[in-house]
């Protein structure tokens, strides 16, 4: 699971994945365990959650490059396009809507765009978070 964002930038509305993630790893009671994986230039935290072994995941890289982060990740953790969902911000939903997708385009998203590149796949599932338009 994938918080795109800007690292560095937080509490911006484009960073909204990676606050999403920080509220996953306190539900999920592994807020504590982040640390620097600088194989793949980002934060990770381990977690399980319904039986199911997850990699939390916050590049520390800005939005236009977070895709060689989720690409380096899902090369260490043997995880496959479909295997990854990515949590991002959406223009064009109402603040505080949000949505799953299933592959397709990135519909603009240069933070999608990116990790479709890296991957060479645009197999993931998103979490789309409307922030709105300003």
């Amino acid at each position: 699971v994938a918080g795109l964002g800007n690292y560095g930038l937080r509490g911006t509305r484009h960073s909204v994945g990676m606050e999403v993630l920080d509220q996953l790893a306190r539900q999920l009671a592994v807020a504590e365990g982040w640390r620097v994986d600088k194989r793949c230039c980002a934060d990770v935290a381990l977690a399980t959650a319904h039986g199911l072994e997850l990699v939390l995941l916050k590049p520390r890289r800005f939005m236009n490059l977070n895709g060689l982060s989720v690409a380096s990740a899902a090369e260490i953790y043997s995880l496959g396009p479909q295997d990854i969902y990515l949590v991002h911000d959406d223009l064009d939903k109402a603040l505080g809507k949000v949505a799953i997708k299933l592959g397709g385009s990135a519909r603009g998203h240069n933070g999608v765009q990116s990790c479709i590149s890296a991957l060479q796949s645009n197999e993931m599932t998103r979490l789309r978070i409307g922030i709105g338009r300003p």
